[in-house]
């Protein structure tokens, strides 16, 4: 499988550290492949459910904010309430025009970019679906790892400020994804592998929308911001970590096994 090391060089000029080897031998580990996917597969409903708070938070008016709820439940009962089919969610679509708030200079441009990440992003659930049924692991839901939770805990309280530092948390954990995907998928099934590879392009774009946003939002320099949430989120990879998931840090028993 060919990656494109061009692709990725921006990720690797943005994270603050790469995944370390720890990580990745026990995400190649067969008996770690349901939790992989199982994590993944959540992370893929976070994402859109993280683009489309955004959107309803700051960008569109209440039938818009109702409709994109209307298009995500059917994603939500499947994996919180285990309710529906995995394989009608592909046929599921936003059949309303979205429709920016009134004195928001920055609407549109924020609903444009998150509607076309959460197509991707849900378009990617489904995928994962696929590949679950193609190695026989049922779906069940699972705990979230710290990851998220932990950035997202130094977002600033006031706005726009609190905006600003979402965008950068969601460059962050979409930076991460790419770079994880591309990190192991030289080292899994061949079919995984390339499934990983596919998705390097729509998750590097991710990343870069989410910046641009968050920079344009500012109208000012956030480098110092997004240096402070670059640091947070190396702690968070670097940093030993019990339980195993997609966006885990260093695994515990590896480091007690050195």
């Amino acid at each position: 499988m060919e990656i494109d090391h061009a692709l990725l060089a921006p990720i690797y000029a943005f994270l603050k550290c790469e995944t370390p080897d720890e990580w990745t031998k026990e995400a190649k580990k067969k008996e770690n492949l349901a939790v992989l996917l199982t994590d993944h597969l959540l992370c893929e409903l976070k994402a859109a459910q993280s683009a489309m708070f955004l959107i309803r938070r700051y960008a569109v008016d209440s039938e818009s904010a109702k409709a994109l709820l209307d298009w995500l439940k059917p994603y939500e009962d499947f994996a919180y309430r285990k309710v529906g089919h995995w394989q009608d969610l592909e046929k599921l679509r936003l059949n309303k025009s979205i429709i920016a708030k009134t004195n928001a200079p920055y609407s549109q441009d924020l609903i444009d970019k998150m509607v076309l990440l959460i197509k991707e992003e849900l378009h990617h659930f489904y995928q994962v679906l696929e590949m679950m049924e193609e190695y026989g692991i049922p779906y069940e839901n699972i705990n979230s790892s710290r990851y998220a939770k932990g950035l997202l805990q130094h977002v600033k309280t006031h706005e726009p400020n609190s905006l600003i530092d979402k965008l950068i948390c969601g460059a962050y954990i979409e930076a991460r994804s790419c770079e994880r995907f591309a990190k192991i998928a030289p080292h899994i099934d061949k079919k995984l592998g390339g499934f990983y590879v596919s998705l390097l392009r729509s998750e590097a774009r991710h990343y870069q929308d989410y910046l641009k946003l968050a920079t344009d939002i500012a109208g000012t320099n956030i480098s110092d911001r997004i240096e402070f949430f670059g640091k947070k989120e190396a702690e968070l990879i670097l940093n030993p970590d019990d339980d195993f998931k997609f966006h885990s840090g260093t695994p515990v028993e590896v480091i007690r096994m050195a």
